[in-house]
């Protein structure tokens, strides 16, 4: 795997949590996907009456409580108790018991995040209070809260993990970036066991208010919000925000055969280009996306028609679906209208940083259940969107070896190459 490196050691995934709009842990995330549930819903953490859009993939019913204390809540942004119940789980699914490592095995394990705005709805909601007289409600700790690197601190002082702590910030493509930086570090030797994944909780005034401004947002499905997210079909108009935290374990596969685990699958391949372009839009002829999707499969080792699989980034607006299709058509030539293909956005709108690491949890239940998760609200075709996007309802069918795509602002690109082991 990952052909790039010298004498590299196979990285797999041995452990799985999540907390999403659609269910809080993996087997109700999985559960919803293939019932094709929708997790939009009228915004609830705050008044959003005033606003253009009023719907969001909000998680309810998730109690911080059982993460951390109250003392150290009003302290933190909701990313960090978001990460610590999904990272909980999946080290549980792992059979990694942190407080047994002894304190070489702690300097070889550690954390790597992505996310796109981190501690931003924080940082906006202690401004709040210091700028409108109430200053005594703000933290002490809003300065180093607010930074992106707070989040895998947290962490890895939850876990006593002594490795690397860091945390990526590229947009949309933040988590898939993650997964291949903490799986880079495993396969050169450099650490044993990394916490991998993707937090983010866009979710606030300022910051919708600033998706407003930008004019990305649907707005046409605040009655509806269960049929606004609709990747490809022709009356799409804008992403829906989502939030979410899907944390994965990363060990070698030598590591994961002796001790007689699961493996969900191996991270075979990573490709990652940038269209050098504009501060938000794709070039129109999707060159350079489908440049990182080869360049992912080339570093797995695999062919085109190897790929059984494709999660898409299906952000559900006119041009990016439309460059999006065109990039799998010049990445996997007349193989692209032969694989199954999905936009998990549909059902969890678009978390931000956390895409790709969402995007991979979907991908796992194809592989592990044989179950291709579908895209929903398809329901108009769109003759500039004409491949096999598993349209509104699940499909039964063996995946063994499958590619992540993410697209983030910036005009990035990374894709990840995932296969069974």
């Amino acid at each position: 795997m990952l052909s790039g490196f010298s004498s590299p050691r196979r990285v797999v995934i041995t452990g799985f949590g999540c907390v999403t709009p659609i269910g809080i842990g993996r087997d109700a995330f999985w559960d919803s996907l293939a019932a094709g549930t929708s997790g939009i819903r009228e915004i609830e953490s705050f008044d959003a009456s005033g606003f253009d859009v009023r719907i969001a993939g909000e998680i309810p019913e998730f109690d911080w409580r059982e993460q951390l204390n109250p003392k150290d809540r009003q302290h933190v942004p909701r990313t960090v108790p978001l990460a610590l119940a999904a990272a909980r789980e999946a080290v549980a699914d792992s059979g990694i018991d942190p407080a047994t490592l002894t304190p070489e095995e702690k300097r070889r394990s550690g954390v790597m995040l992505g996310t796109g705005g981190g501690g931003l709805s924080f940082t906006e909601k202690q401004f709040g209070y210091w700028f409108s007289g109430n200053a005594g409600k703000g933290s002490i700790y809003t300065i180093p809260a607010s930074t992106h690197g707070g989040l895998s601190s947290e962490l890895s002082m939850v876990f006593g993990l002594h490795g690397l702590s860091h945390v990526i910030s590229t947009g949309c493509t933040s988590s898939t970036d993650a997964l291949f930086y903490a799986a880079q570090h495993i396969a050169l030797g450099r650490q044993d066991v990394m916490l991998a994944g993707g937090v983010d909780s866009p979710i606030s005034p300022g910051i919708l208010k600033g998706f407003e401004v930008m004019t990305v947002c649907t707005k046409e499905w605040n009655d509806e919000p269960k049929r606004a997210s609709r990747p490809f079909s022709k009356d799409r108009s804008g992403i829906v925000i989502g939030e979410g935290s899907w944390i994965y374990v990363l060990e070698t596969l030598e590591s994961a055969e002796r001790r007689g685990v699961n493996i969900y699958a191996e991270i075979a391949g990573y490709g990652v280009t940038c269209d050098a372009y504009h501060r938000v839009r794709l070039e129109e002829n999707g060159v350079e996306p489908a440049r990182a999707m080869s360049l992912a499969m080339q570093d797995a080792g695999v062919t085109p028609d190897e790929i059984d699989y494709v999660n898409l980034h299906a952000t559900s607006t006119q041009l990016n679906d439309r460059i999006e299709t065109q990039a799998v058509k010049l990445a996997f030539g007349p193989h692209a209208y032969e694989i199954p293909m999905s936009g998990t956005k549909s059902q969890i709108g678009h978390p931000q940083g956390a895409t790709g690491a969402a995007g991979v949890g979907a991908t796992l239940l194809a592989m592990n259940r044989g179950i291709v998760p579908p895209t929903i609200n398809l329901d108009i075709p769109d003759e500039t969107c004409d491949l096999d996007y598993v349209a509104n309802t699940a499909r039964e069918q063996t995946v063994s070896t499958a590619l992540c795509n993410c697209i983030g602002f910036g005009s990035k690109n990374s894709a990840l190459v995932l296969r069974s082991v």
